[in-house]
């Protein structure tokens, strides 16, 4: 069976994403199955607009630990998958987010790549890089133009109801269940009835004018996601699997602690 249902409804693609015993997450096959729905819409020069949804109780649940644990390494496989809608940019037709439940992780990744998003009341979010990694979730916040506080909330792993992403702006429109797809192809058609290079032009400049981290922030980032025990990542996953509480080791050297990497430094190495 796919993993990835797609649906062409004149110049409107349905991507959905169909692995709903297990919550939708990332594992290789529908990795690779989205990617090829996704080159597809970006490729075909009939279709104008995408919907981007989910089958059951989940949008996307993010990363699939199961292979990960089987794999013995965190994060997706090693092996490219080449899917144009992580890049931004590398898709110039708009995208619509369908929420339909769960968007954690990669999953929340998904719906922040988008460009109108659509949830349903009982959609929950959550930013999962501070339980699974070295280094929250710093930057979504920052894409999403939220305060400080609540930028801060999200990088550290807090979960987010839909009614509250729609106060913070980061939801277009709460509706409920059944009504989740009309209302996601009502807003196609609407961008299918404006002048088509106002359309795309619009998209464009609107995408050029998303917030990004500078380099700076960018090296001290990677310089973090270092800072720290690495057995740390498997230990996270493997509570996660086995459902109980982790036993994290923190740092190989306790005095790293108390050594952060410090952004001016990094400067003057580059």
């Amino acid at each position: 069976m796919s993993m990835v249902n797609t649906d062409i409804q004149g110049q409107t693609m349905l991507i959905q994403l169909n692995r709903p015993e297990r919550l939708n997450a990332l594992g290789f096959q529908l990795r690779t199955e989205m990617a090829e729905a996704f080159t597809e819409f970006r490729d075909n020069r009939d279709l104008e607009v995408c919907v981007f949804t989910g089958t059951g109780r989940a949008f996307c649940a993010g990363e699939d630990m199961k292979e990960a644990l089987e794999r013995g390494a965190p994060g997706s496989a090693s092996k490219l998958v080449d899917n144009p809608f992580w890049e931004y940019g590398t898709i110039d037709k708009p995208i619509i987010a369908a929420v339909n439940g769960y968007a954690m992780g990669g999953g929340f990744m998904l719906v922040e790549r988008t460009d109108l998003r659509v949830a349903v009341p009982e959609a929950v979010f959550e930013v999962s890089e501070a339980k699974r990694w070295l280094l929250g979730g710093y930057n979504h916040g920052f894409f999403a133009g939220l305060p400080h506080a609540v930028a801060t909330e999200m990088a550290l792993g807090f979960r987010f109801t839909a009614q509250r992403m729609y106060e913070l702006g980061f939801i277009n429109k709460l509706v409920e269940s059944e009504e989740l797809l009309p209302t996601a192809f009502g807003m196609a058609d609407h961008l299918l009835s404006l002048p088509p290079a106002s359309r795309m032009n619009t998209m464009y400049m609107m995408r050029q004018m998303r917030s990004k981290v500078s380099p700076e922030l960018g090296r001290l980032a990677d310089a973090l996601h270092d800072h720290g025990d690495k057995e740390d990542l498997m230990e996270s996953r493997r509570a996660f699997a086995e459902k109980r509480k982790p036993n994290f080791n923190g740092w190989v050297n306790p005095e790293d602690r108390y050594n952060m990497p410090r952004m001016e430094t990094l400067s003057n190495n580059t």
